[in-house]
């Protein structure tokens, strides 16, 4: 799809790439603090990125990185301190814009004695949807989020769980069928079953053709969800690109199993070890082939992947190699 160069930028090679539903250009943003304001807080430094059209986007970044920020920003919420930034081609903040966003922020606030479907009215209307759109695009809604009409139009959101009050979020940041949709740290607080649910919702819109911009800092779901992602440290961009571009793809793969003649086992792999019962190796040749084999030789296959680092250690080695290189610096 592209290059990345050392500021982040990726920098589109291929004429077929769909049209860019994002791009910003040296966005940054410093805070004044201090009882004289006369503190500085750098929160985004010079960040540059492009985001196409039906991407499935993931901004990843330890606590306080500035991913709240660069979404903020770019929603027209606060304003930046220097660059620029562009959605649908168009400066920030301008209104036929705005009809085409939907935003779900961290800690959202509800009206806590209205019912899921009145407040999902409330939202049609501030769009302007007629009476006759809005109980159609209710209904889909919560048919898509795994809400029943009846307790939707029954329950009020204070008697609501934290899952629900996520996934109603969700459907109203989808009432006025957007065309880029902002989620921020949706699967924040959740137990297993609600990010489970969050996630079939984000890869539901992602079949629809939605472009989607979210934070996060759960990798697991990131590395099923996205179709590239960026790490912001500190304000500072630090690497963006697709899985295979930052992972890098493997020739290789690592088998994890157990039981049969693990003998006949040692032609078959390398670096291979037994612990037990257990044993473990990277296969040389055709996997399928090695796969055919296992239940021929009493085994049992446990494990197939590709010999490339996971998501988690590769963030956390960018964080820790940046970290490093500030230390020696100072």
């Amino acid at each position: 799809m592209g290059t990345v160069p050392p500021t982040g930028q990726l920098i589109a090679t291929d004429p077929a790439l769909p049209p860019a539903v994002i791009q910003t250009h040296g966005l940054s943003k410093t805070y004044r603090t201090g009882f004289w304001l006369n503190q500085r807080v750098t929160s985004l430094q010079n960040c540059s990125l492009t985001i196409y059209q039906g991407e499935t986007f993931g901004l990843l970044g330890p606590n306080g990185a500035g991913k709240t920020t660069l979404l903020k920003t770019l929603l027209g919420i606060i304003r930046p301190t220097a660059g620029s930034a562009q959605l649908f081609g168009q400066a920030l903040g301008a209104r036929t814009v705005k009809q085409r966003l939907g935003y779900l922020p961290e800690n959202p606030y509800f009206y806590d004695f209205l019912t899921g479907w009145e407040f999902l009215q409330y939202k049609a209307g501030l769009f302007g949807l007629s009476a006759a759109t809005q109980h159609r695009r209710i209904v889909e809604l919560l048919d898509l989020v795994r809400l029943s009409q009846a307790a939707a139009k029954k329950k009020q959101l204070r008697q609501y769980s934290k899952g629900m009050l996520q996934r109603i979020g969700i459907a109203q940041a989808l009432i006025n069928d957007p065309d880029l949709v902002f989620l921020d740290e949706p699967m924040s607080g959740l137990d297993p079953t609600g990010r489970f649910q969050v996630r079939e919702i984000i890869l539901a819109l992602k079949q629809q053709g939605k472009t989607i911009f979210f934070n996060s800092h759960i990798l697991s779901d990131v590395e099923v969800i996205c179709d590239r992602i960026a790490i912001l440290d500190q304000g500072e961009l630090i690497c963006i690109g697709s899985l295979d571009d930052l992972l890098g793809t493997a020739d290789q793969y690592v088998v994890r199993g157990r039981g049969g003649m693990t003998s006949a086992l040692v032609p078959w792999l390398d670096q291979f070890t037994i612990q037990g019962d257990s044993w473990r190796g990277h296969i040389k040749g055709d996997p399928y082939d090695f796969i055919t084999q296992v239940p021929r030789l009493g085994g049992q296959l446990l494990t197939l992947q590709q010999a490339r680092p996971s998501l988690e250690e590769f963030f956390m080695a960018r964080i820790e190699e940046r970290q490093g290189k500030l230390t020696l610096q100072h």
